[in-house]
C-alpha cells in the first residue's frame, strides 16, 4: 500500500472508530450509573444483618469471575431461556448492547460497593455519635455527615473504577457491539491491517481516558477542603 492510499486509509478508519465513539460513550455512562446505584443498595444491605449476607455474596460472585464470563453469561445464557425470549423480557435482552449493560453494571457494582465500603469505615465513629448528641436524624446525618465524606475519600478509588470501565466496554465486542473496538474487528476483517487498525483505536481510548481522568482530577480538587488535591 503506497503513502497516500495509507494516509487514506488511516484517515477513513479513524473517522469510522470516532463515529462508534458515542456508542462507547453510552455503555460507559448507562454501565457507570447502574454501578454506582447497585453499589449503593449494596452497601446499604451489608448494613443489615437480614441482607448482610446476600449482599457478600453479590460482591463474591461477581468480583471473582471475569467480566467477559459475565457478558457471555448474559447474552448467551440468561437470553437463550424460555421464560427470557417468550416474555416481555426479550425485547431487551435480544439487544447486544443491553446486555452487555446489564453485565456490566452487575460486574463493577461489585468493585464500586467495596470502595464505598471503605470510604464509609473510614468515617470516625466520634462524628457519627456527635451528630447523634446534636438531635440529628437519620437523613440528616447522612446528607451532612456521611454522604459529604464518603463522596471525598471514595473518589480517587472510584475514579480509577471508571477508568476501568471505559476500557472494559471493549468486551461488548464479544457480542457484536459495534463500539470502538467492534468497528476496528470489522475494519481488520476486510483490510487484514490488525497493527495500524489496533493502534488507532487505541488512540481513542487513550483520548477518552485523559477526557475522564481530568474531569476526576478537576472534581477531586473541588472537593478537597485544602485545595491541595494532586494534579
Amino acid at each position: 500500500m503506497g503513502g497516500g492510499a495509507l494516509m487514506d486509509f488511516l484517515g477513513t478508519t479513524s473517522l469510522g472508530l470516532l463515529r462508534a465513539v458515542p456508542v462507547t460513550v453510552l455503555l460507559f455512562l448507562a454501565s457507570a450509573l447502574g454501578a454506582s446505584l447497585v453499589a449503593a443498595v449494596l452497601v446499604a444491605m451489608q448494613q443489615a444483618r437480614v441482607t448482610q449476607g446476600l449482599a457478600r455474596a453479590w460482591i463474591f460472585v461477581f468480583r471473582g469471575t471475569p467480566l467477559l464470563l459475565q457478558i457471555f453469561m448474559v447474552y448467551y445464557g440468561i437470553a437463550a431461556l424460555g421464560p427470557i425470549r417468550h416474555g416481555f423480557l426479550w425485547p431487551a435482552f435480544r439487544e447486544p448492547l443491553f446486555c452487555a449493560w446489564l453485565a456490566m453494571t452487575c460486574c463493577c457494582s461489585a468493585y464500586i460497593a467495596e470502595v464505598l465500603r471503605g470510604a464509609l469505615g473510614a468515617i470516625p465513629v466520634g462524628q457519627i455519635e456527635a451528630a447523634l448528641a446534636c438531635g440529628m436524624g437519620r437523613w440528616t446525618r447522612l446528607r451532612l455527615i456521611v454522604a459529604p465524606q464518603v463522596l471525598r475519600l471514595a473518589l480517587p478509588a472510584y475514579g480509577n473504577e471508571l477508568v476501568m470501565m471505559i476500557k472494559s466496554t471493549s468486551l461488548a465486542s464479544s457480542i457484536t457491539v459495534l463500539d470502538v473496538t467492534g468497528v476496528a474487528q470489522q475494519v481488520i476483517a476486510h483490510s487484514y491491517r490488525t497493527l495500524d487498525v489496533f493502534c488507532l483505536a487505541a488512540a481513542v481510548y487513550l483520548g477518552m481516558t485523559a477526557a475522564l481522568t481530568a474531569v476526576l482530577r478537576r472534581i477531586e480538587r473541588s472537593l478537597d477542603p485544602l485545595g491541595s488535591a494532586p494534579r
